[in-house]
Parts: C-alpha cells; structure tokens; sequence
C-alpha cells in the first residue's frame, strides 16, 4: 500500500487487530521512507444477488428497502434495534449462501417472514397481509389459525 503523506509505494503493517465483530481488520501501517503512521480498514467485498420481481424485472438488492419494510411491520411494537439488525444480517447471509447470481424475489419475501414470525406475532401479520396481498378480513383470520396451530 502506498504512504498517504510521501509517494513511497512501501508500508508495513505494525498491528492488525479485528473490529466491528470480526467483520473488519484494522491495520497499523508505517511508512518504509517517511516514518509516517496511518490506519486502514479491510473487510470483504461481497457481491448481493439480484432480485427477480414478480413481474421479471431485475434489480439490485436494496437492504436499506428491506429494513423500511421490516420497520413499517414492527412499528410501534415491542422489537428492539438490534433483533432487526440480527434479523438483517440473518436475511443477508441466507442470500449470499444461495451463491446465486439472482434470487426471486418470493424466497426472500418468505426470509422475512420466517424472521418476523420469530421477532413478533403482530408484524409477522402485518407483513404477511401486504405481502400476500390479503383481500377480506378471511385471509387474516386463516393466517392468524395458521400461526396459533404452529406454535
């Protein structure tokens, strides 16, 4: 890696340590010419699949859209921050383990829901009814039996 303060193209590395949960590596680096000391972060760049919608389109996965969409069915329930951000990472490493370059769009619908079901009851519903597309109270009544039966 090459020095940010001198245009020397030599740099050790003096510490390396893991931050972030092990997600990242934080380097001390310093440079072979100057003496200079500088910090860089590594992590890996993983490549998200696409998502096949319903109607054939294709687009890049969004997790910012994922997380409003988990956010809009907990609202004002009783799910902390970090159960989502658990339930995001979970949704996230499924898709990567698929190590497809394209995943339809129902399998992760079906992600969040295993994820919201395990979360909270109510959101599960909730999330349930827009996915879904429920059309008379009926269907919220058959997913409701179906929730109760299951536990």
């Amino acid at each position: 890696m090459h020095c940010p303060f001198c245009p020397a193209q030599d740099t050790k590395v003096i510490d390396s340590r893991l931050v972030t949960g092990g997600d990242q590596i934080r380097r001390r680096r310093e440079c072979a010419e100057c003496g200079e000391r500088f910090t860089t972060f590594e992590s890996a760049e993983l490549v998200m699949p696409r998502i096949i919608k319903a109607d054939g389109s294709r687009q890049p996965f969004d997790e910012e859209k994922l997380r409003m969409g988990i956010m809009r069915a907990i609202e004002k329930r009783p799910v902390s921050i970090e159960k989502v951000e658990e339930a995001l990472n979970g949704i996230k490493s499924s898709l990567r383990a698929t190590g497809e370059r394209e995943v339809e769009s129902t399998l992760l619908g079906e992600w969040v829901m295993k994820e919201l079901r395990k979360l909270d009851k109510v959101a599960y519903v909730r999330f349930a009814s827009v996915y879904r597309d429920f059309k008379d109270v009926e269907a919220f009544r058959k997913e409701i039996d179906a929730l109760e039966q299951s536990e």
